[in-house]
């Protein structure tokens, strides 16, 4: 396979955003990230690019678009974000269709019709949730990507919540001109997804067979540094103590086996400077704190700079 590449760079017509909102995205990071990724990325000898947290994939259209790679493996265990990036990269323009239908009649409608109109698409989107583990490729999967990111730039703070039955159920977003089309940045993004293997699947599954010389970003949901940042319920299984363990075993693992890292997470000094949690874990490795806005919470004067790490084997 033949990734997005500077020799390629006509195809993109302008910059590539996540075309999702995600609590947590890295785009305000991209700069900082950058000097830290590994020699061999920027010199296109790195075989494999895995992201198996992929989220809104900011780290990812960044690197395909600067650096490129011969492979991209994209995997998440939320099926209904995989779902969605298959849809943008097989079927974008049926999903610009249908994006532009409901930004058209969502434009047309009072705030009052709005907010009735956010909440009979979220009922219908929960109704049918089993569509998004059908296997294969089903017609249904166009219509739930479109709804997906209706929700998704109507909702309240763009977030992407489950309750433990797997709906979503984040409230609406009293937002006067939503961009809920981007029709332009669509087509870019499919167009770096062309050769990417992209699948629903566990972190340890999805690492599994990754070569020697491949390089690997995990950005795993944050653990919590307080009881009202907790947003770690992307899917409808949660992400303690037991899951960051089970990471840090596999980036020892694949350090082992000659694979390069980068991990993001928070950093637990911000709110106890004894909490050792992540030292500890990944002692031996690098770690660095860098900078980070906090920009989840809902009341605007608790968010702000704060430090995140960033950890590497290299």
């Amino acid at each position: 396979m033949t990734g997005y590449s500077p020799r390629t760079a006509g195809t993109v017509d302008s910059v590539t955003r996540p075309f999702l909102k995600w609590a947590g995205g890295k785009r305000q990071l991209l700069n900082t990230y950058d000097a830290s990724l590994p020699q061999a990325l920027k010199a296109g000898d790195v075989p494999v690019y895995g992201e198996p947290f992929l989220g809104g994939g900011a780290v990812f259209f960044f690197i395909a678009q600067r650096y490129g790679v011969a492979h991209a493996r994209l995997s998440d265990a939320n099926p209904e974000l995989i779902l969605t990036y298959r849809v943008v990269q097989r079927d974008v323009d049926r999903l610009i269709e249908l994006l532009a239908e409901h930004a058209e009649e969502y434009a047309g409608l009072a705030e009052n019709d709005r907010e009735k109109f956010y909440y009979r698409m979220r009922e219908g989107y929960n109704a049918r949730r089993h569509v998004a583990h059908a296997e294969g490729y089903p017609p249904g999967w166009v219509r739930r990507a479109a709804e997906m990111i209706f929700l998704n730039r109507t909702c309240f703070n763009g977030l992407f919540r489950l309750n433990r039955r797997g709906e979503f159920n984040v409230p609406w977003g009293r937002y006067k001109n939503p961009r809920i089309l981007d029709d332009v940045n669509l087509r870019n993004a499919s167009r770096l997804l062309q050769d990417a293997e992209i699948i629903a699947a566990d972190f340890e599954a999805t690492c599994a067979t990754l070569c020697e010389g491949a390089f690997v970003y995990l950005d795993p949901p944050y653990r919590p540094i307080s009881s009202s940042s907790s947003f770690t319920a992307y899917s409808k299984d949660a992400f303690g103590d037991a899951e960051q363990i089970r990471l840090a075993t596999l980036f020892r693992r694949l350090h082992d086996n000659g694979v390069s890292l980068m991990l993001s997470n928070s950093d637990p000094k911000n709110k106890d400077t004894t909490d050792c949690f992540f030292d500890d874990l990944y002692r031996g490795f690098t770690i660095r704190r860098v900078l980070a806005s906090r920009m989840i919470n809902s009341k605007a004067d608790r968010r702000g700079a704060i430090t995140e790490l960033l950890i590497t084997n290299y």
